[in-house]
């Protein structure tokens, strides 16, 4: 099977997750005797697009503006525009090369029109995997008003998205229950979990522990997105409760609108005990991670949809115990605590969230939960069990 994978963010340059993801999942396509070819954006590229291999898949980057770590009025342009460049720019290549499914991937939100196009010219099947509810969590946050023209404008494409798609993929049974709850039953829907590939990266010496002095250190690593969705205050307070456990350090990497809070909570709060870095490449990434004892993530009180950040799953290849804080009602709380992984409290609860990280002090329970957590991986949340549920809807 010829499989196209349309997605906004995709390796060797991105530092997101949803980037890793995606290629893993391609790569686990093309082991299994699939051809696979990515059409993904840049405003990286000079030429109108450019096609690239890695790890034996091909990859078509069409130029486009600029849509990571930039203004929301600019990022929200140019992501309109995005099956407008990407047909515009490589239709050609598309009639040239027919393929017999589209995967594509969301947020964005706007491949709608795209995947339109190349289901008609190609007489292809398609199968969306969503994993965020936009402009849904923006409207929860406060961020923008339910029945604002702003509004109107995303949830217009937001439904173009879901219209194109012969099945959507959903992350978690309760995101099914309030997927449904505003759409009713009009799509079909699959529950398809996060994935990654379960190859931890072993590390060698201990190197950036001993570049920045954490040696004897407990360190609660935190990698991704540090944004509003996230609401980094639920760490930031954590440090700052823990400041008195003087062998507790957080590492935080990433990128987001919430960078130069952190920044700047750091200076006022002279949090000597966090350290902020920029993205780094996956590899650098994966290294860094590798040496340190505990995954974090947070997700903002507010949301009404129920993410599995990509991250966790990084700590799970990795062996890590989880500490989290979640939106209410979310399953990844039950999800990590039957499996005794880690502990999640819900997002504002500082108290608990403090006493689940004090917990974490006792080598033998960090090492216990860790092992727990990468059995969940390989249970859940493997690439091969998502490949092979993308294709079954479609192989006769």
């Amino acid at each position: 099977m010829k499989i196209c994978i349309i997605v906004d963010d995709y390796l060797p340059h991105s530092i997101k997750v949803t980037a890793k993801m995606m290629h893993e999942l391609a790569v686990e396509f093309k082991a299994k005797g699939h051809a696979v070819t990515v059409i993904t954006p840049g405003s990286d590229i000079s030429n109108s697009y450019e096609m690239y291999e890695l790890d034996g898949i091909q990859v078509f980057k069409f130029r486009s503006g600029k849509i990571k770590n930039t203004g929301k009025i600019k990022r929200a342009v140019n992501e309109s525009l995005l099956s407008f460049h990407a047909w515009r720019i490589l239709k050609k290549v598309f009639i040239a090369n027919p393929q017999d499914l589209i995967v594509y991937f969301s947020p964005s939100i706007f491949w709608g029109e795209l995947v339109r196009k190349l289901k008609k010219l190609w007489n292809a099947p398609s199968y969306m995997i969503l994993r965020d509810f936009f402009p849904q969590w923006v409207i929860d946050s406060g961020i923008l008003s339910k029945n604002s023209p702003v509004t109107k404008y995303f949830q217009y494409f937001e439904q173009l998205s879901y219209q194109a798609a012969n099945v959507i993929g959903i992350q978690s049974p309760a995101n099914i229950n309030q997927f449904k709850k505003f759409n009713g039953s009009k799509y079909q829907v699959d529950l398809l979990y996060n994935w990654a590939a379960a190859t931890p990266v072993l590390s060698q010496g201990m190197p950036y522990r001993k570049k920045y002095n954490l040696e004897e250190k407990i360190v609660f690593f935190y990698g991704g997105n540090i944004g509003h969705a996230q609401d980094m205050r639920n760490i930031t307070i954590l440090a700052n409760n823990l400041l008195p456990f003087k062998e507790v350090h957080f590492i935080l990497v990433g990128a987001g609108d919430e960078v130069e809070f952190v920044r700047q909570t750091i200076q006022i709060e002279s949090l000597g005990n966090m350290t902020l870095f920029d993205p780094l490449p996956q590899e650098e990434f994966k290294a860094l991670l590798s040496e340190f004892d505990v995954g974090l993530f947070c997700l903002h009180k507010d949301h009404t949809s129920h993410n599995f950040p990509g991250k966790v799953l990084g700590y799970m290849v990795q062996s890590l115990p989880i500490l989290g804080c979640v939106n209410p009602g979310n399953d990844l709380k039950e999800v990590v605590e039957k499996a005794n992984a880690g502990f999640v409290t819900i997002s504002g609860d500082h108290e608990a969230f403090k006493e689940n990280a004090i917990k974490f002090l006792d080598s033998n329970l960090r090492k216990q939960l860790g092992a727990n957590a990468n059995k969940l991986l390989h249970k859940l949340f493997s690439v091969e069990t998502v490949a092979n549920q993308i294709v079954s809807y479609f192989v006769k």
